[in-house]
């Protein structure tokens, strides 16, 4: 699939392009939305990988109220090899509350590619496995709240890394 943005010179010049979010099938169109819309306030590219849960047609994101799509670089991958092919070199840390390893943790370097899985499912089991090393989860002290909105999640993480890359 390809850029169903085109902007390389707005996304380029600008310092979070440094890094990118890859939403690995995300489910619910609002929470999409919402991550698009933090993706978009900092100049970061968003990834959609594999099979969505909704339609991203110029009428269904109007319908959505999704103003703002414009002003993010979308790019579409059909699977998580795919992504990986799009960006050889770059370095891809995967969230996951099933992590030990807190977010903060890491030194985030340019080119970091953050991975976060879908609301209900997470990442694959599979693909947790094989990156264990670079899986990262955000701390939650009540043990009785599963998990966090994946909107919110990215945005913790991803201010987190323009902080410590300035």
């Amino acid at each position: 699939m390809t850029d169903s943005a085109e902007k390389p010179s707005r996304y380029s010049s600008r310092g979070s392009a440094r890094l990118h979010v890859a939403l690995v099938e995300p489910e619910i169109p609002a929470t999409t939305g919402n991550i698009a819309r933090i993706c978009a306030a900092t100049f970061t590219p968003l990834h959609l990988v594999g099979r969505l849960g909704f339609r991203t047609d110029d009428k269904a994101v109007k319908r959505a109220g999704l103003d703002y799509w414009s002003e993010v670089e979308i790019l579409y991958h059909l699977n998580v090899a795919a992504l990986y092919e799009a960006m050889p070199g770059n370095r891809f840390l995967y969230f996951t509350t099933k992590a030990e390893r807190a977010y903060t943790a890491v030194r985030y370097e340019p080119g970091d590619c953050l991975v976060f899985g879908s609301e209900t499912r997470g990442l694959p089991e599979a693909l947790l496995r094989e990156n264990w090393d670079r899986c990262l989860t955000i701390p939650m002290p009540n043990r009785e709240v599963r998990s966090l909105n994946l909107a919110t999640s990215v945005g913790i993480v991803l201010y987190e890394a323009l902080r410590q890359l300035g």
